[in-house]
């Protein structure tokens, strides 16, 4: 009789020790889990990965104001440019992929810069688990108010007429201005001399000079000089027309057949940033373009809003890669 209940005392000291134990290891997981439950619990930094007060920053602060209210916290921008956004970009990948630190990223960083840079310091597709995507961004070809082509075809004629005669500016080496006006020039059959800049705004300003001829430009650094009345705007880059321009046709209806040039710009986070707070951030996101007042202050600014979910998202990021790589292998562009 001592030795069964002996047993049984140890049998029972043994399942208790035993429930102890997964009690115990399940506490971190209950932690994560309530911790993912109350995100965000703190402030977000977002860093972006380029001046501040340019177009994009203009973009990302636009949206995320919105989504810090959304969110019920702050979201802090962060400007870290350099390297055509490759210095920001790489310091979000090597961030705690805990949802605290995030990257506005677009068509630049996420697919122009692989095929422009040799060592961009992170890789698109495993650094990062995208979110969402924010807008598609409208390019516009200005020119200043005196030059003497005043419409599209009069800009294309005077083009082929004249091969290798005129400049355009634009904000850099690999850029999207640099490689829309590459893409037109293949598709139109004409050629233009280019000259780079360290920057949307410092070409603009040239070109407001007379130092260049034109430039395609995104829609948020250009609109305001053409609101202002110091550049004309001959065409915008879409398949359809700019609602914030209605008066201004596509390079397509003015005689190069089927053209699409667009910038896009999203939201990405680490790799390994729980699924949890992907959907809470994609859900948020998704809320705040489908307000009215949104979509209408993008088009304002020549965007237009145009979210994914996070798969769709990935698989546009990865099919972006080679068409900008093709358009950077057209131009020969290079950056070591």
């Amino acid at each position: 009789m001592r030795s069964f209940t002996a047993k049984m005392l140890r049998r029972t000291v043994d399942l208790i020790a035993g429930l102890l134990a997964l009690c115990l290891l399940a506490l971190p997981f209950s932690a994560a889990a309530q911790s993912v439950v109350a995100y965000p619990a703190k402030p977000i930094r977002l860093i972006v990965p380029f001046p501040a007060g340019g177009g994009a920053d203009i973009l990302a602060r636009l949206v995320t104001t919105q989504l810090s209210q959304e969110l019920g916290q702050p979201i802090v921008v962060e400007n870290l440019a350099g390297a055509g956004g490759n210095i920001g970009s790489t310091t979000a990948a090597r961030a705690p992929a805990d949802g605290y630190t995030l990257l506005y990223g677009t068509n630049g960083t996420f697919g122009i810069n692989h095929a422009l840079y040799k060592s961009p310091g992170f890789d698109p597709l495993k650094d990062f688990e995208p979110i969402s995507r924010l807008s598609r961004i409208a390019t516009l070809v200005v020119v200043r108010q005196e030059f003497k082509a005043a419409t599209m075809p009069a800009l294309l004629s005077l083009l082929r007429a004249n091969p290798g005669k005129h400049t355009y500016g634009s904000a850099g080496n690999g850029t999207t201005s640099h490689l829309a006006a590459e893409l037109l020039m293949s598709s139109a059959g004409v050629s233009m001399v280019h000259v780079p800049y360290r920057g949307g705004a410092a070409a603009i300003t040239d070109l407001l000079g007379g130092q260049i001829d034109l430039m395609i430009e995104i829609m948020p650094n250009a609109a305001p000089q053409v609101r202002s009345g110091r550049l004309r705007a001959l065409a915008v880059s879409t398949a359809q027309r700019v609602p914030a321009f209605p008066d201004v046709p596509t390079i397509a209806e003015s005689g190069v057949a089927g053209f699409d040039v667009s910038a896009w710009d999203g939201i990405f986070a680490p790799k390994g940033t729980p699924a949890a707070v992907i959907t809470r951030l994609e859900t948020a996101i998704q809320k705040v373009l489908a307000s009215p007042e949104m979509r209408k202050q993008l088009q304002d600014r020549g965007a237009e809003a145009s979210p994914m979910t996070p798969a769709e998202f990935g698989r546009f990021v990865q099919a972006e890669l080679p068409r900008w790589g093709a358009a950077v292998q057209r131009s020969g562009a290079t950056v070591d």
